[in-house]
C-alpha cells in the first residue's frame, strides 16, 4: 500500500484495496496486521517514536496480538515517492525500517488507524491485511526460530574441495 504521498486524493485504506468488504465489517472486531517501512535517514530515536506512536494508537483502539520491532532491511526494489511539499521532487529508498504490528479492533478503529499510517510522513510504503490471530503468532514463532539457527559458517568452496579431494584419494588407493 502506498502512502499518501502516491495516492490520489481521498484514495486510502480500504478504497485503494478495493476491499468493500472491510466496510460492511461492523462492530465485530477483526484480526488485521499493518506492515511498514520508515524512512531509512530517521535517527534511532525517531524511529522508535513513529513505531511506538503506531503501537499506542493500535492499543488505544484495539488489542495487540504480536509485533515486530523496527529493522534496517534492504528492499529487494527501489521505492521512489514524492517528497512532502516543503522537499519537491522525488526521493528513492533501496533501504528502510521495516516493521509489523498484529492487533485486533472494529472496523471503524482499523479506519482510524489506517488513516493514521497513511498521514505519517516517516512512513513510506505500508500494507495492511486482514490476517488471524494464529497466523500472527505463528510469524512470531517462525522469526524466534530462525533467530536461533546458527548461520552456516562453512565456505561451499571448501567443503567441495575437501569432497573432491577424498574421491581422488579414494579412486587412487
Amino acid at each position: 500500500m502506498a502512502n499518501n504521498n502516491d495516492l490520489p486524493a481521498g484514495k486510502a485504506g480500504a478504497e485503494m484495496r478495493g476491499d468493500t468488504e472491510l466496510k460492511d465489517a461492523g462492530p465485530d472486531p477483526r484480526v488485521y496486521e499493518l506492515g511498514f517501512h520508515l524512512d531509512p535517514e530517521l535517527p534511532a530515536e525517531e524511529v522508535k517514536k513513529a513505531y511506538q506512536a503506531i503501537r499506542e494508537l493500535i492499543l488505544e483502539k484495539g488489542a495487540l496480538v504480536a509485533e515486530g520491532e523496527p529493522q534496517m532491511t534492504q528492499l529487494a526494489y527501489t521505492i521512489s515517492r514524492r517528497g512532502a511539499s516543503d522537499a519537491p521532487g522525488r526521493r528513492d529508498f533501496d533501504s528502510a525500517y521495516f516493521s509489523w504490528i498484529a492487533y485486533e479492533a472494529s472496523a471503524s478503529d482499523h479506519a482510524d488507524i489506517v488513516a493514521t499510517a497513511n498521514a505519517d510522513k516517516r512512513i513510506i510504503r505500508f500494507i495492511d491485511l486482514v490476517t488471524s490471530k494464529d497466523a500472527a503468532r505463528h510469524a512470531v514463532e517462525m522469526r524466534e526460530l530462525s533467530l536461533k539457527v546458527p548461520e552456516r559458517t562453512e565456505d561451499p568452496e571448501a567443503v567441495l574441495g575437501a569432497e573432491l579431494d577424498a574421491a581422488l584419494e579414494s579412486a587412487v588407493l
